[in-house]
């Protein structure tokens, strides 16, 4: 009878920690949709949203790493000025892997089409859920 009690409360769990990763991978895929809706919009500020609004987010880009939500946001204004710069976004998403409960890694590929020339590379994304939020706390976009 007990190993009978303890395989169902190892099923139970198994079962609970597969629901959860898969909610946590449908709410980061949202928020990357949603990021995507505003990026093309032209709403940097709307894309930001998915990032920590903190001094130690972290985003590495060609020019090295950026400490703090502000700097990122100034070095997206700077290098993305008007919709014409910024075009039109799409993420594919190679892979998200649940590094905790409350800790996701995401690579992907991101694509700019713009008038002006088309742009893209590779990202890899650091997610946390904060306050019941996943948010980006490292970026790393090539």
């Amino acid at each position: 009878m007990k190993i009978k009690i303890i395989l169902l409360l190892l099923l139970i769990s198994c079962s609970l920690a597969a629901i959860s990763q898969t909610t946590a991978e449908t709410e980061i895929r949202q928020l990357l949709q949603t990021q995507t809706a505003a990026w093309n919009r032209g709403d940097l500020a709307g894309f930001m949203n998915g990032y920590w609004q903190s001094d130690s987010l972290l985003f590495v880009g060609k020019s090295g790493p950026t400490y703090g939500y502000n700097k990122t946001l100034n070095n997206y204004r700077k290098s993305y000025p008007d919709t014409t710069a910024m075009g039109k976004l799409r993420f594919d998403i190679i892979k998200i892997e649940r590094l905790s409960e409350d800790t996701h890694f995401v690579l992907g590929k991101w694509h700019l089409q713009r008038t002006i020339g088309n742009l893209e590379g590779h990202f890899t994304l650091l997610f946390k859920k904060l306050n019941g939020k996943w948010v980006i706390i490292a970026d790393h976009s090539s």
